[in-house]
């Protein structure tokens, strides 16, 4: 009648987490938190040392089929949970209950079975991280960031899915997903999805060279069907996007001077209609960008490029060098490039470029002690206002835990200390965390002490 938890010896359990957790403050005011010297509405890109605590905890069940064949069956049910606050609270002073307190989410929980019908035929379904590389000294998943809830399907080197994507959030500039439903007689607010069609293929081009090719559909209902909802200002019609894009991988340079591990990563991407997007720190095309044509109440004329290179130089156990350079254009549908009106009423910019170049040296002073060095350069352009500027130089002494010579070593205990230089428009406009909090300088310090770990 009630259901135990029993130990059974067809699955077994695995768990692995991602954090950083740690302190920081601003010298400019006294006792106040540290906040981050980046440009606005660009997330971490142009350097993440200043990002505040987060938490992700995951566990895999991993179960064996009923028979066992030489190519079994390989069942994983995989749940993600991940925690961090909205404010600039630390998570010893937060709680679920308070003023822009901790928030937990679900980004991963989904079924996946390996191996099924015939050997390299995988399935999945549910919700799950399900992107490529990272540009990790920017927190940056490129390219094809496919994460959310869906299904899919990988054989070999060919991968298929359709994710999900809406939202009731009416705040939202991107196409509303909210209509009235009028079937019943009674309007009701109802929510339309959309639907994202993505395909991946990978081509070898030799033992360690990679292209994978990308393309994507969006397509967003149209509700124009619907009973009386012709000239209603809550139900706008259906729209749709696509996305080309390829992204080469040489994950083994060939240069005696390198060591294994050393690789180089290009990517561009360009997406067109409502599969225009790509902003605040994330690469995710259906977060359409800009402003609608209120003519037709389309993204028809709307278009995004995105370009990103990303390259690890390990030289020797003394030395690496990391580096990166970031380039987001993205065009909305209306016809002016400044401000124009979108949705309900709303004002958006319409066009946005920004350009970002990052460099990480990391000197292997012994096994567990590091002395890491960034330096970071970001512009921003919004409509045709002036252009933002950043620089920003870090020095992190770290303590390598673990004593492992590597960039990817973890975890980390480091002591940071980050001065940004903004330049006049940046100021004035208050264009940065930093800056909202200080008012207009020209010059920006963060100091902290902060702890970053991974499991998997």
């Amino acid at each position: 009648m009630y259901q135990d938890i029993k130990k059974s010896d067809w699955f077994t359990i695995a768990g692995g987490s991602y954090g950083r957790i740690g302190i920081g403050w601003t010298p400019d005011i006294s006792s106040v938190s540290g906040r981050r010297l980046n440009l606005s509405r660009m997330g971490s890109i142009g350097g993440r040392m200043e990002e505040q605590d987060y938490l992700e905890i995951g566990l895999a069940f991993k179960m064996e089929p009923f028979k066992q064949t030489r190519d079994s069956i390989e069942i994983n049910v995989q749940l993600r949970a991940a925690v961090f606050t909205r404010g600039a609270a630390y998570f010893g002073s937060s709680s679920t209950s308070g003023f822009n307190g901790l928030t937990l989410v679900l980004p991963e929980l989904y079924v996946e079975g390996k191996n099924v019908f015939t050997k390299d035929l995988n399935i999945w379904v549910g919700n799950r991280f399900y992107r490529g590389n990272d540009v990790h000294m920017a927190d940056y998943f490129y390219f094809n960031d496919h994460s959310g809830q869906g299904a899919g399907i990988e054989y070999k080197k060919s991968r298929f899915n359709v994710i999900f994507v809406s939202s009731s959030d009416t705040t939202s500039t991107v196409p509303p997903y909210f209509y009235l439903n009028y079937f019943t007689g009674t309007p009701s607010l109802e929510i339309r999805n959309r639907i994202v069609y993505a395909l991946e293929q990978d081509l070898q081009l030799g033992k360690h060279s990679l292209i994978t090719f990308l393309g994507e559909y969006h397509r967003i209902g149209d509700p124009s069907d619907n009973p009386a909802v012709q000239g209603s200002l809550e139900s706008f019609p259906g729209d749709y996007g696509w996305v080309i894009g390829a992204k080469y991988q040489h994950n083994v340079l060939p240069y005696e001077f390198l060591r294994d591990g050393s690789f180089n990563q290009f990517a561009i991407r360009y997406g067109s209609g409502i599969a225009n997007g790509g902003d605040g720190g994330s690469s995710r095309t259906w977060e359409t960008f800009g402003a609608v044509d209120t003519t037709n109440f389309q993204f028809r004329n709307a278009y995004s490029w995105h370009i990103v290179n990303h390259f690890l130089l390990d030289f020797s156990d003394k030395f690496s060098l990391n580096g990166y350079g970031i380039f987001n254009y993205n065009q909305g549908a209306a016809k002016t490039k400044g401000e124009a009106e979108t949705y309900l009423g709303k004002e958006v910019f319409n066009r946005k470029k920004d350009l970002t170049f990052g460099l990480k040296g990391v000197n292997y002073i012994t096994d567990i002690f590091h002395w890491q060095t960034e330096i970071h350069y970001s512009q921003r352009q919004q409509g045709t206002s002036s252009w933002y500027r950043v620089t920003k130089l870090s020095f992190v002494p770290t303590i390598a835990l673990r004593g492992q010579r590597s960039v990817w070593s973890r975890p980390h205990i480091r002591f940071i200390y980050s001065i940004a230089r903004f330049n006049q428009a940046a100021q004035q406009d208050q264009f940065s965390p930093f800056l909202q909090l200080t008012g207009p300088k020209e010059w920006g310090h963060f100091f902290g002490v902060r702890a970053e770990w991974w499991t998997w």
